[in-house]
């Protein structure tokens, strides 16, 4: 599941409740009252032979397995036979990419087994359940074959 947003928002899924309740806490203990006369002390530099600070642990990407159909789609009414290539990225979750004939997809959608994309003018589906590859040029040609696991 992907969130989006910005803000307020994000900061409370990262740090959860308590974690905002403590930092807001914190933050309005640091700020220096208006009727303080004292400036706020500046906090140390680190030397400058110092090593670089670590950085903060990142949660790693699951790893991707991939599967490469190959598709033989015959168009019409040209009656022309096309070799497509289509390698799916994917996790335990879900779809994490597509590339059709060796370009990634910019967006894709799928529906129960059904992979929903374009590339170009041309709208793809490919069912993985039933490998099948049926493509539309907006109406001008149309294009159904087979497909089958490649190495």
């Amino acid at each position: 599941m992907r969130f989006a947003g910005t803000g307020l928002v994000s900061v409370c899924f990262a740090l959860g409740a308590a974690g905002l309740a403590g930092a807001a806490g914190a933050a309005t203990a640091a700020k220096p009252s208006a009727r303080s006369a004292e400036a706020p002390a500046a906090a140390p530099s680190p030397p400058a032979d110092a090593p670089p600070a670590p950085r903060p642990a990142t949660a790693e990407k699951p790893p991707t397995d991939r599967v490469l159909l190959v598709c033989e789609a015959a168009y019409l009414p040209a009656r022309s036979v096309w070799k497509r290539t289509v390698e799916i990225g994917y996790d335990q979750k879900r779809v994490r990419s597509v590339v059709v004939d060796g370009v990634p997809v910019y967006s894709f959608s799928v529906s129960g087994t059904v992979i929903l994309t374009s590339l170009d003018n041309e709208r793809i589906q490919i069912d993985t359940a039933t490998q099948t590859w049926t493509s539309d040029f907006r109406g001008l040609a149309t294009s159904q074959g087979h497909c089958e696991r490649g190495a």
